[in-house]
């Protein structure tokens, strides 16, 4: 399929030019200056079907200026600019980077058709547009920002002395972008209105009447992966005639079709797929624009990767590195079908090699400043609608809805949500609803309930315990509460205290089949490091030397999970166990051992931490009466077979890796899966210090 390249004056009027002239069925992304949008869509030029893409400048590209003395009008007679004067053609504004936005988005094209005035400033424009001047390379910084002003004008003056960039290094790797996995609602809901500008209830309510009238699969579903015996060919020789996307389902049927990704199945409907062939008159409007949405999406999970090459430059000016960088596409694939997912045309870069020179054009300095976030979209508010479980594929629809009609936000440009000072008054209002005041004008106060568990690191007072669920400790010398591990009982721990905050330490347990571990009240509420989360016990603590640390009692990487470590459970003794700090895997071992401590050595095999045990005289599993072994739980044979791997019990909520990937009880020995490398541990106190600085 061919490509018209389409330039309007000014980004406004591209946009409603391309709204028009697509009917509203387009997508549209930023070019790389940041000021121009591209809006692309299908439709018929010349006769024939092809890809438009409607871009625009922001005025005139290039600019006429005088040179040197010339350019300080109050040095020369004015009578010297009209005769003798050197000028110069060059970018209007170099900070849109207008011409090499537009050779990037021009190349590829078969076609230009230029949307300009119809008079001599116009034409001048159309002029500057056709021109490519001479090719040049952008390189980016490899410091990429500083933040003083009088740092970067150092830098920028030592770079300025060199007249020549050195080629450093070269490379070039094929690269893969992957085809979408199937259709499910929330991704039809999100490109629906990122792409198509409908909203979510709007976008429901019309793929619910394309499913009613035959078009569409049942549009509800959470599934992102197509059952075993689901007919695709037949699917995709329904769109065989089609004259959008024919030749690419006939390349397929032809070829053979690639078998789609493996996605999610949640056990419901299969994904959304066109039901039958349609074309936009038969449905017209927003309805047409879905269903074309949803049927290039379905081919485009059978069709291949986009591959390109990615080619990089690294060069020496000075004293400084910088880097450029191209792709070139070698196979479209899915991007045939879904063009706007197609990876961005990039300037080509020379061939070279190690030790070659180029003369250096321009140096300059741009000076930016960050912003603040934007509001919200649609498309974003329902990503995180779904990460955070707050409604459902038919649910979520309805709760964005419901809070515009109660002009709770208003949709602004872009289908970005704008909240009212009624729902900003709204939200401020429940934060400043105290629950336990409400909650004391009926029942007790909360400072009048539990009973005293353990000192508080602040004031040193007795915190009471409240198991009342939400079970959670409250101070009532501070007013102070802290919220503790749910679904399993409390106790204090030895009397012993966090060395951060002084709190002493609560113990949480699930039971005798389950897990336990020591925490903190304050560091479980305030995470006290920045690679740990609200919610986080002893048993997940970056601190580099307390005993009862992450640091200092974990083993190895878990054996089904993929993010847990195996800690050593201090407290489970003499029926000893080792617990990932993330699923419900327990390891039970080492049963009437006296003493299990984790050693600072590691296996040379797979790097977990040794385990020093000692065992008891009589009951003692080691050959020749010894009671004494030191070992790897992964690979030491001694140590395989004392140990029996279950699932715990229960498997509080606050824990974010969920339960393991088998429920219940399991057995088995501790082995390692293959190909898990085990995450390192500092091999000695400073270099755990020196991590923990870092």
């Amino acid at each position: 399929m061919k490509t018209v390249l389409m330039v309007a004056e000014k980004p406004s009027l591209a946009q409603s030019i391309a709204k028009i002239l697509s009917r509203g069925s387009l997508s549209s992304h930023k070019g790389l200056n940041g000021a121009c949008s591209v809006h692309e869509y299908t439709g018929t030029f010349a006769g024939q079907p092809v890809r438009f893409k409607m871009t625009s400048v922001c005025g005139h590209v290039m600019t006429l200026d005088f040179l040197g003395k010339y350019n300080k009008w109050d040095k020369v007679d004015p009578a010297e600019l009209f005769s003798q004067a050197p000028t110069e053609k060059k970018e209007a504004n170099p900070k849109l980077n207008m011409v090499k936005f537009l050779q990037v988005e021009g190349r590829g094209c078969d076609y230009i058709v230029l949307w300009l005035d119809c008079d001599k400033e116009g034409e001048n424009i159309c002029f500057e547009v056709n021109t490519d001047k001479d090719r040049s390379l952008l390189l980016d910084w490899d410091r990429v920002r500083v933040f003083d002003r009088e740092i970067a004008q150092m830098f920028l003056n030592m770079t300025k002395l060199e007249k020549e960039a050195q080629v450093e290094a070269t490379s070039r790797k094929e690269k893969a972008k992957q085809r979408p996995l199937a259709l499910n609602t929330v991704e039809m809901l999100r490109v629906a209105s990122s792409s198509l500008g409908m909203g979510p209830q709007h976008a429901m309510q019309t793929a619910e009447r394309l499913y009613t009238q035959g078009y569409i699969s049942y549009p509800r579903t959470e599934t992102t992966h197509y059952p075993e015996n689901f007919d695709l060919k037949g699917s995709l020789r329904q769109q065989a005639n089609h004259p959008y996307w024919a030749d690419t389902v006939k390349r397929l049927l032809a070829e053979g079709i690639n078998r789609p990704r493996k996605g999610h199945d949640a056990g419901d409907h299969p994904p959304i797929t066109p039901m039958k062939s349609a074309t936009e008159a038969e449905l017209g409007g927003d309805a047409w624009r879905l269903y074309e949405y949803i049927t290039r999406h379905f081919i485009a999970t059978v069709s291949h990767d986009c591959k390109y090459l990615q080619s990089t430059i690294s060069f020496r000016i000075g004293p400084e590195l910088f880097t450029c960088s191209g792709k070139t596409v070698l196979s479209p694939g899915f991007t045939e079908v879904m063009p706007w997912q197609s990876v961005p045309l990039e300037e080509s870069l020379p061939t070279c090699q190690r030790g070659d020179a180029f003369p250096v054009g321009e140096v300059k300095m741009l000076e930016k400043q960050t912003n603040p976030p934007d509001y919200l979209t649609e498309a974003e508010l329902i990503t995180l609608m779904e990460k955070h479980g707050i409604g459902t594929d038919a649910s979520i629809p309805v709760h964005i809805n419901n809070i515009c009609q109660r002009n709770y936000v208003t949709v602004e440009s872009g289908r970005r949500l704008k909240p009212t000072n009624l729902g900003i008054v709204l939200v401020h209002g429940y934060y400043k609803i105290g629950m336990d005041e409400l909650m004391e004008v009926s029942f007790s106060p909360l400072a009048a309930t539990g009973k005293p568990l353990s000192r508080c690191g602040k004031c040193h007072r007795f915190m009471k315990y409240i198991q009342a669920k939400p079970s959670r400790l409250h101070c009532s010398h501070c007013d102070e509460t802290y919220t503790l591990p749910q679904n399993g009982t409390i106790k204090l721990y030895k009397e012993l205290r966090c060395p951060l905050d002084d709190f002493e330490l609560v113990l949480w347990s699930s039971g005798s089949r389950g897990k336990s571990y020591p925490l903190c009240p304050y560091c479980y509420n305030h995470p006290p490091f920045r690679d740990m989360k609200k919610g986080m016990g002893c048993n997940e603590c970056t601190h580099p030397s307390c005993q009862h640390s992450l640091s200092m009692l974990g083993i190895g990487q878990c054996v089904e999970c993929e993010s847990g470590v195996l800690v050593l459970d201090p407290t489970s003794g003499p029926k000893w166990k080792v617990a990932c700090n993330k699923c419900n895997v327990v390891a039970h071992c080492f049963e009437n051992a006296h003493r299990v401590r984790v050693s600072a050595d590691t296996c040379s095999v797979c790097e977990a931490a040794l385990l020093d045990v000692d065992f008891n005289k009589a009951k003692s599993p080691l050959p020749g009466d010894e009671t004494q072994h030191m070992g790897c739980v992964f690979c030491d044979p001694v140590f395989q077979e004392l140990v029996e791997l279950k699932h715990a019990a229960s498997c509080h909520p606050m824990h974010r890796g969920g339960p393991g990937r088998r429920q219940g009880r399991g057995r088995g020995r501790a082995r390692r899966p293959p190909g898990k490398p085990n995450p390192r541990r500092p091999k000695d106190k400073m270099s755990a210090l020196a991590a923990y600085f870092v």
